[in-house]
């Protein structure tokens, strides 16, 4: 059973920058993706990045792009997400999510899950 632990979000400022990391723990599958989706109030949970454990291949989402960075660290089994330049628009629950297999865009596609964290970006 995967389990999926991560950082604590914060609130911070327009423009400032922000890390949150996913430590993953009983993976026992060698083809193994991680990603991030959030879910800002009265809405669904949207995309953010994910990443393939193999060869690093990552996908942005359209509305992170050129700002968020997904990158890994193998010897940890841990993702992280840079955060730059954040908008008040970033503000959500933020969710680690893994797969067996290749990274994808879709929340469905993703079996664990980790407990989400808050990201507030105040104007």
């Amino acid at each position: 059973q995967v389990q999926l632990i991560e950082s604590r979000g914060g609130l911070v400022q327009t423009g400032d920058s922000l890390r949150l990391s996913c430590a993953a723990s009983g993976r026992t599958f060698t083809a193994f993706a991680m990603g991030w989706f959030r879910q800002a109030p009265g809405k669904g949970r949207e995309f953010v990045a994910s990443l393939t454990w193999i060869d690093g291949r990552t996908y942005y989402g359209d509305s992170v792009k050129g700002r968020f960075t997904v990158s890994r660290d193998n010897a940890k089994d841990t993702l992280y997400l840079q955060m730059n330049a954040l908008k008040p628009e970033d503000t959500a629950v933020y969710y680690c999510a893994a797969r067996n297999g290749e990274a994808t865009v879709y929340k469905g596609d993703y079996n664990y899950w980790g407990q989400g964290t808050q990201v507030t970006v105040s104007s």
